[in-house]
Parts: C-alpha cells; sequence; structure tokens
C-alpha cells in the first residue's frame, strides 16, 4: 500500500506542476490581452483628439469660406466697375491655373 500512496502522490505532483505550468501560461496571456486592451485604448483616445482637432479645423476653414462668399456676394452686387474688376480677377485666376497646370505636367515628364 505505501508503494501505491507514492505512486499516486508522484501522480499527484505531476498533474500539480502541470496546472501550475498552464496557470503561468494563462497568467502570460492574459497580461499581453491587458496590454494589447490597454494599446487599443490608446490608439483611440489619440484618434479621437485627432478628430476633435481635424472637426475644429474643417470650423475655421468653414467660416473663413462662408465670409470669402459674403464679400464676393457683396462685391458683385455692387457697382458695375466692380463687376468688370471681378471678371479681370477671374479670367486672370483661370490664366494662372493654366499656366501651372503646364508648368507641372511638363516637370512630371
Amino acid at each position: 500500500m505505501a508503494d501505491w500512496n507514492r505512486g499516486h502522490s508522484s501522480v499527484e505532483d505531476m498533474l500539480d506542476a502541470e496546472n501550475k505550468r498552464m496557470a503561468e501560461n494563462l497568467s502570460a496571456k492574459v497580461s499581453r490581452l491587458k496590454s494589447l486592451a490597454y494599446d487599443i485604448d490608446q490608439e483611440t483616445e489619440d484618434q479621437n483628439d485627432y478628430l476633435d482637432g481635424m472637426d475644429s479645423n474643417f470650423m475655421s476653414a468653414t467660416g473663413l469660406l462662408t465670409g470669402s462668399v459674403k464679400r464676393f456676394s457683396t462685391m458683385v452686387r455692387s457697382s458695375r466697375d466692380n463687376r468688370r474688376l471681378l471678371c479681370y480677377i477671374s479670367i486672370g485666376l483661370v490664366v494662372v491655373f493654366f499656366i501651372l497646370y503646364y508648368i507641372v505636367i511638363r516637370i512630371q515628364r
């Protein structure tokens, strides 16, 4: 009977060692998942901050464009001289655009 207890004890020791090894393995995996969850949380916060900054930039650009459209509309509705000046400026901008487009195309070749 002493031999049976000794064999039984060694089986328990093997099972205990196996359980400890599996517990350590599980602990390592839990630590890794915790680290990944923390990294995901940090990345999410960074992305939210970036999007908030982008939103404020779009709002300021919208404000600038709205002001420009209002000034443009006021200039168009005013006297005939302003309309002529506006026509010259528009034609000049179109010409400058085509010149820049031509230069960029030539540089890329």
